[in-house]
């Protein structure tokens, strides 16, 4: 009996190795528009998928960043243009220069990447407008640029890939973050079931931690720094004038320990989010993404909630 499912588990496990590795025949003629390529996974991934053949349709929120990305392009077929996400007219610009890029072809791939992180730390820092920020730029914004671009996308049969989080499977700090992306993950779930009959894939990639502006610990710091500054005395009270120093020394250590350098562990997901036959509806990128934080996204919260509370500095009116 258990011979009889061994085999069978691993004739399936074969089985899916070979439909994974199995790519599309050629790309050349495939349009692919990614937000958020003034710098990092979207940088990368842009240039990347330039050299591989892909028509790269770029979008860049500052016009140095685009100046920047097209000097870099190393030969292939990039084109940049400007969007600022949390504003609809600029979508709605960037969508009509997308259409006539495309033309009656549609867009093969969307790569929804433009992200912010800042401001992190403990929730009650937090003002109303700290997460809106976040989330206009990480929720509302890739759920409205993947709006205006779905007749595109529904006429090339083509796909969705969205940058999430594995901070969108486990809350581990607060501020605007980890919400914006369990929202983007709710919100690409209900779009690829909706999409499948009209031949649309829908991706998520779930990356660990990577060195990218999003954790940078200078602007971190500052922003933490500001907002225990604008804390009402009580609150500051409550917390202690230790609290904050302890804080930042354990976020310094445990970026340095997770932050990984190599940001092509990511962006190789998107590449095979584009260019197999039979897409992922997930990817997890880096080490601590897959041995870390997914798993403990399983364990009982009681659990998750007691190692953070081992990690991070108590509060001096805590309960002991």
């Amino acid at each position: 009996m258990w011979l009889y499912v061994a085999l069978v588990a691993a004739l399936w496990a074969l089985g899916w190795l070979v439909r994974d590795r199995r790519t599309l025949p050629t790309v050349t003629d495939k349009h692919v528009f990614i937000t958020g390529c003034d710098s990092g996974f979207g940088n990368l991934l842009a240039r990347r998928l330039a050299r591989r053949g892909y028509r790269v349709l770029a979008a860049c929120l500052t016009p140095q960043g685009a100046e920047s990305l097209r000097g870099d392009s190393g030969g292939g077929h990039l084109r940049t243009t400007l969007l600022d996400v949390t504003r609809s007219d600029s979508i709605r610009r960037a969508a009509e220069w997308v259409r006539g890029e495309v033309g009656d072809k549609g867009l093969f791939g969307l790569v929804n990447n433009a992200g912010v992180a800042n401001p992190i730390g403990p929730t009650e820092w937090m003002a109303v407008e700290d997460f809106r920020r976040v989330l206009a730029v990480n929720t509302l914004g890739a759920i409205e640029v993947t709006l205006a671009l779905l007749p595109l996308l529904k006429r090339a049969r083509g796909r969705v890939v969205t940058t999430a989080s594995v901070l969108g499977r486990l809350a581990a700090n607060g501020g605007g973050y980890c919400p914006s992306k369990f929202a983007v993950e709710a919100f690409c779930d209900s779009l690829r079931r909706d999409m499948r009959p009209f031949g649309v894939r829908v991706s998520v990639v779930e990356p660990g931690f990577f060195k990218t502006n999003a954790t940078d610990l200078e602007a971190l710091e500052a922003s933490l720094r500001q907002r225990w500054e604008r804390l009402e005395p009580e609150t500051r009270r409550s917390y202690g004038e230790h609290f904050l120093p302890q804080y930042l020394r354990v976020q310094r250590l445990l970026l340095s320990l997770l932050c990984d350098r190599d940001l092509a562990k990511v962006t190789r997901c998107m590449e095979h989010a584009l260019g197999a036959r039979h897409p992922r509806s997930r990817y997890s990128a880096g080490w601590d993404a897959k041995l870390l934080w997914l798993p403990a996204s399983y364990l009982p919260s009681a659990l998750v909630d007691t190692a953070l509370a081992l990690i991070l500095p108590r509060p001096a009116g805590g309960a002991p």
